[in-house]
């Protein structure tokens, strides 16, 4: 009797196994054509850990621009090239509006805030940040005041170094992160602050930590965690540095709140928790507060600092090119006076460099990972909701059909017959649709403003014959990081 009541148990857990591996099946039977999966590791021997974007591209000659691959467990829609990426993002922007939240990402700050948020949450915190960001000068007159202020420090940076040889990164991610910290933050910080530094440091540290081979090893098998935590738990003891940075400053701003005045994003929030405290459903608490400015602070600094460290690496491998920007400087703003945002429409030659050395370094190849708000029918495939989708921007900003030398840097990409500036649509390193980037604009003052003024000051020489330069990154699996070096910054 024992024996009977265990092989019907067993009976119907193989039948609901069979049912819902149907089920399954069913559902994602019309999903895009890719590479058979392997159980449990997926298409991981297929695939370059240290270059996805490379192999998607191979995989796209096999089986098209719109594929399905498998990264260890993980169903991924691949998007390549502009007209799949843009039909996706743009044409059906509300079915690939979703945020795809990686298993580490979970782990260390959930889908709070503004990046990893999908729903209503997001909806309220991009609502808010964008508005609160204008408010405190984004697009305006005002910020472009503080980061001409900032760029004057950084030149003075550079003028300590009385052309010797220096490493510019730390340099470049105290200016950029000043800007956001004075908008977030309500101030700036001296470039010698120890706790700043310690921030920036931590920063530093998570980004190379989490685009390392077993940071990608985290999201796809997050078991590993616990096997082999070592690194895990590093990320972890930073992050919650980096979380009590954010908490000491906001307690700071909650003892000299005025609901009537606030003096930066922190405290528009804080009054915004105010006036929403009935509110058992409110979006507006401690934790989406404190990941929210850990978000605005991460992106508004390494993105912007990490793609200036590449505009510097790139003129002086073409020197030509950097004497040809001096030469546009010199014309139009002179050596007197600090460059402006009015001047960038008189310059388009350094405007169509800026634009070409986003493209060309392809900051984060795969993009942010989205995903289906609803059953989707794409190109003919239906994808169901909530199914993970990586709209490829390499193959956007490489599109040979869109990019006359992909493969080249060449500003001529953003110039027309008579030498004037001209946007191209394949020209997306800020994503596109509902989820691109929400400091576009900050970023594309800065980078002007911030290039142009250093531009305008030195001439910077490579430490190495300018053949000799390498551009091929440091990591190139989600986040492109150049690989360090150093250089001679010369007054001009």
């Amino acid at each position: 009797m024992e024996l009977f009541g265990t092989l019907v148990l067993a009976s119907i857990v193989l039948g609901l196994l069979f049912f819902l591996f149907r089920r399954d099946s069913s559902r994602y039977s019309k999903m895009p054509p890719g590479p058979t999966p392997l159980p449990f590791i997926g298409n991981v021997l297929q695939l370059d850990s240290s270059a996805i974007h490379e192999s998607i591209m191979k995989l796209k000659e096999t089986y098209g621009t719109v594929m399905t691959v498998h990264l260890g467990t993980q169903r991924i829609v691949a998007l390549v090239g502009f007209d799949a990426v843009h039909e996706a993002l743009v044409q059906q922007a509300d079915a690939f509006a979703g945020r795809a939240v990686s298993p580490l990402i979970m782990k260390l700050t959930g889908d709070f805030g503004l990046i990893q948020s999908n729903g209503e949450r997001w909806k309220q915190m991009r609502r808010f940040s964008l508005s609160t960001m204008r408010d405190f000068g984004m697009g305006k007159r005002s910020i472009e005041k503080w980061i001409q202020e900032e760029a004057k420090h950084l030149t003075e940076e550079f003028r300590k170094t009385k052309g010797s040889p220096c490493n510019p990164t730390v340099f470049l991610s105290r200016a950029v992160s000043n800007v956001i910290c004075s908008i977030v933050f309500g101030q700036r910080f001296d470039y010698q602050d120890k706790n700043f530094l310690n921030l920036l440091s931590l920063m530093d540290t998570n980004l190379h930590l989490l685009t390392s081979p077993i940071g990608m090893l985290y999201n796809m098998f997050p078991v590993f965690t616990k096997l082999i935590p070592g690194t895990f738990n590093k990320v972890v003891k930073n992050m919650n540095e980096i979380k009590q940075f954010i908490s000491a400053m906001i307690h700071q701003h909650k003892a000299a709140l005025l609901n009537d005045s606030p003096r930066d994003f922190i405290d528009s929030f804080l009054i915004k928790m105010k006036q929403e405290s009935d509110n058992p459903a409110t979006e507006f608490n401690l934790e989406n507060l404190i990941i929210t400015v850990m978000d605005l602070f991460t992106a508004g600094t390494e993105t912007t600092s990490t793609t200036l460290q590449y505009g510097l690496l790139l003129l002086m491998k073409y020197p030509h090119i950097q004497e040809k920007v001096q030469k546009e400087i010199d014309a139009v703003i002179g050596r007197g006076r600090a460059p402006a945002m009015e001047d960038r429409r008189k310059m388009s030659y350094t405007d169509a460099v800026l634009h070409e050395t986003q493209r060309f370094i392809d900051l984060v190849p795969l993009n942010a990972f989205h995903w289906t708000t609803k059953d989707t029918v794409f190109r003919g495939y239906t994808i169901p909701a909530g199914t993970v989708v990586s709209p490829v921007l390499h193959s956007v900003l490489f599109d040979k059909t869109k990019w006359a030398t992909p493969y080249t840097f060449n500003p001529g990409h953003f110039l027309d017959e008579n030498g004037c500036f001209k946007m191209n649509p394949a020209f997306m390193p800020f994503s596109a649709g509902k989820r691109v980037c929400a400091g576009e604009g900050l970023a594309k003052m800065e980078l002007f403003l911030f290039f142009s003024t250093l531009l305008q000051n030195f001439s910077f020489q490579p430490t190495e014959e300018p053949d000799k330069i390498s551009l091929t990154p440091n990591s190139k699996s989600f986040f492109k990081l150049p690989v360090p070096y150093t250089f001679f910054a010369i007054p001009r």
